[in-house]
């Protein structure tokens, strides 16, 4: 009797856990927002309350003189620590006004965020791509990069198709993200699916801890709302 009673405790300690693990973290104020090529501000979209991300008027010309569409802008969460867990976000993204013919809207998470703000993980979405024409840009709907050294292009010229792949996505509606990180893998999650869209079984910064930021290509307008994270964070 007494070992089925411990049992019965486990059992309902082990449902609960779940809920008390996760926790939503407050991306406004944006006091707790530290922008990095980006502007940010607080917003309504799609009737919902959101925070809008921008290029910074500074970087786009810097990469545009530079021919360089790599990478791109985050907003680190203050005081927020990752290793190990689930983080959960509500994002939209579209190609934002002026912005070059190629921009597909790319908006996404980063993640274990480096105390150099260039050095982070990230998993992100290019929206236009999904329902393209050419299958070859279908394929390309999503995208892992390590920053700065594993950007996209290395990444599709080293290791063509396996940092990358695809969804069904619409530029401009909220879309569903999530990414589940267990040491050196992470996989991520379109739209509440059940199976992940695409897994990283060899992050490049390794098994690391850092902080938690929204993430925007240079052409992009984005919004982020609903960030939820479980596991190992700490705020």
């Amino acid at each position: 009797m007494r070992s089925l009673r411990l049992s019965n405790v486990i059992f309902a300690l082990a449902l609960a856990w779940p809920a008390l693990a996760q926790k939503t973290i407050a991306i406004t104020p944006l006091s707790r927002l530290q922008a990095h090529d980006v502007v940010i501000e607080e917003v309504t979209y799609r009737g919902s309350k959101a925070v809008r991300v921008l290029p910074s008027v500074a970087a786009a010309q810097e990469r545009a003189a530079l021919k360089n569409d790599e990478g791109g802008g985050i907003a680190i969460i203050a005081e927020s620590s990752f290793h190990n867990g689930t983080i959960e976000v509500d994002v939209a993204g579209k190609p934002r006004e002026g912005a070059a013919p190629e921009a597909r809207g790319f908006v996404g998470i980063a993640f274990r965020v480096s105390k150099d703000p260039s050095k982070y993980e990230c998993f992100y979405i290019r929206p236009t791509n999904a329902r393209a024409d050419n299958q070859v840009r279908r394929n390309h709907s999503t995208q892992y990069i390590s920053m700065p050294d594993f950007q996209w292009s290395r990444l599709r010229k080293e290791a063509p198709e396996a940092y990358e792949s695809y969804v069904d996505l619409v530029p401009g509606e909220w879309t569903n993200l999530k990414v589940e990180v267990k040491g050196k893998t992470a996989r991520l999650y379109v739209n509440r699916s059940s199976q992940p869209v695409l897994i990283v079984g060899d992050l490049k910064h390794g098994d690391t801890q850092g902080s938690l930021a929204l993430w925007i290509g240079l052409g992009t307008e984005a919004y982020f709302k609903n960030l939820r994270v479980t596991g190992e964070p700490s705020q």
